[in-house]
C-alpha cells in the first residue's frame, strides 16, 4: 500500500517532531533578543503547534467538515495522508495537486525562512545604524515578510480550520508590531527613517519598471 493511502493520524511522535524541528530552525533563523522578538517567535510556535497537531496527530478539521458535508464530503476515505490535505480532498483527491502543491509550500517554508536568516544578518550587522541595504532596499520589516511567506507555505502545505483563522491573526499581530517597532526606529533615527519609510514598503517589495526614453 502506497504511503499516501495509508491512515496518517495518532502519529504524536511526528507532531512532537516537527514541531521541534522547524520550531529549532526559525529560532536559529530569527534569534529572539527582545520580549517583542519572543512574542513574534510564540505567535508563530503556536500555529506550527494547531498545524502539526492536525497533519499528524487528530484531524479535527476533517471530522468538523465531513459531519457538516456528510455525503457531499468530495472524497470517500478522508482519513488516508493525501486526503487529508484539504486542497487535495475538495480536488476529488487529486495526486497530480498533492504533487503540485507540497513542493511549491515548501518553496515558500525555506524562501521565508531564507528570508528571516537574510534579514537578522542584515540588522544585526549594522551595529546600532540605521540599516537600508542588502533586503532592507527592498522591504523595512523582512523579518516579519519571512514569517508571512512561511505561514502561506504552511497553509498551502496543510490547511486547517484553526489555522485558516490563526493566519489573518497573526499578519495583524506582525503588523502592530511593525509599527510598534518604526516608533522606536523614528526615535532613533528621525528625518533618516521617515525618508527611508517613504521610499521601501513594509513587508512587500515594489515592482518596479523602468523604461527607456526610447519607449516614452
Amino acid at each position: 500500500m502506497h504511503f499516501l493511502d495509508q491512515y496518517a493520524y495518532g502519529l504524536w511522535g511526528s507532531v512532537l517532531f516537527n514541531i521541534v524541528m522547524f520550531g529549532g530552525f526559525v529560532y536559529l533563523a530569527f534569534r529572539p533578543q527582545t520580549k517583542r522578538d519572543w512574542r513574534t517567535l510564540g505567535a508563530f510556535t503556536s500555529f506550527m503547534v494547531a498545524l502539526f497537531a492536525e497533519m499528524f496527530g487528530f484531524p479535527l478539521t476533517i471530522y468538523i467538515l465531513t459531519s457538516v458535508l456528510g455525503n457531499r464530503y468530495p472524497v470517500l476515505d478522508p482519513f488516508t495522508h493525501l486526503n487529508g490535505h484539504l486542497w487535495v480532498a475538495f480536488a476529488g483527491g487529486s495526486q497530480s495537486v498533492y504533487a503540485i502543491l507540497h513542493p511549491l509550500s515548501n518553496i515558500f517554508i525555506f524562501a521565508g525562512l531564507m528570508i528571516i536568516v537574510v534579514g537578522w544578518r542584515g540588522i544585526h550587522g549594522g551595529n546600532g545604524e540605521l540599516v537600508t541595504g542588502g533586503i532592507y532596499r527592498l522591504v523595512r520589516h523582512p523579518q516579519y515578510s519571512g514569517f508571512m511567506v512561511m505561514i502561506l507555505g504552511f497553509l498551502i502545505q496543510w490547511p486547517t480550520i484553526i489555522t485558516l483563522v490563526m493566519a489573518p491573526s497573526l499578519l495583524i499581530m506582525y503588523s502592530r508590531l511593525a509599527k510598534k517597532e518604526e516608533k522606536v526606529m523614528i526615535t532613533e533615527f528621525g528625518e533618516a527613517y521617515l525618508q527611508y519609510r517613504e521610499r521601501v514598503p513594509a513587508f512587500i517589495p515594489k515592482m518596479r519598471t523602468k523604461v527607456s526614453e526610447e519607449q516614452i
